[in-house]
């Protein structure tokens, strides 16, 4: 029986296109090399992390591509633009409450995006709770995150469905006895995750 629902954040709930972002800034060259320098790497897991101080976070990026100091330093200035609140978000958390389950979130994030673009955060004001990376000190797919938010709010895994654009992240789900749904786009996982609960009985 499946009683919470649990999203991430990014990509699921609010638009994060980097790539576009970083092609309206720089020349498609420049946008790449930074966005290797940046984007999924150990670094930007500090980012979201939220042990090192930012200046050292910004260093780090900087390390992984020398020559372009002054973009990476842009691009970070001008993060905030990069999100956007998907515009099914608040519907579909209000959907879900409506027909009797707690829903929650689960996302590698860090405060920097969160001062910078509060509003598109606003769905989160519909959920029963959640648990940010930066908070905890931790970030996906360590279990140990999983375990963090289920404790907090006396969750049972076997209860719960998580929704995430990353394969790690669902696999790392699936082995604490979570069910998991990769997200693609809401036009296939709206259909299939409200088919997947009508089918399991409360």
């Amino acid at each position: 029986m499946i009683k919470n629902v649990i999203f991430d954040i990014g990509r699921v709930m609010i638009e994060f296109n980097w790539e576009e972002f970083l092609c309206g800034l720089f020349d498609p060259e420049t946008a790449k090399i930074v966005s290797d320098a940046m984007w999924g790497t150990a670094a930007w897991d500090e980012l979201d992390r939220n042990v090192l101080p930012m200046e050292d976070v910004i260093k780090l990026f900087i390390a992984n591509a020398p020559d372009c100091e002054p973009q990476i330093c842009e691009a970070m200035r001008r993060l905030g633009d990069c999100a956007k609140m998907m515009p099914y978000a608040i519907g579909w958390v209000e959907e879900l409450k409506a027909r009797g389950y707690r829903v929650f979130y689960l996302s590698n994030y860090f405060p920097y995006l969160m001062q910078a673009r509060p509003d598109v955060l606003e769905f989160t004001k519909h959920m029963d709770g959640g648990v940010f990376s930066w908070q905890e000190k931790l970030i996906k797919p360590d279990p140990a995150i999983y375990l963090r938010l289920l404790e907090r709010y006396d969750l049972k895994a076997e209860e719960c469905l998580f929704i995430d654009d990353s394969p790690k992240n669902i696999k790392a789900a699936n082995a604490l006895g979570i069910h998991a749904v990769q997200f693609e786009s809401y036009e296939k996982q709206h259909p299939q995750v409200m088919d997947l609960l009508a089918n399991r009985t409360k």
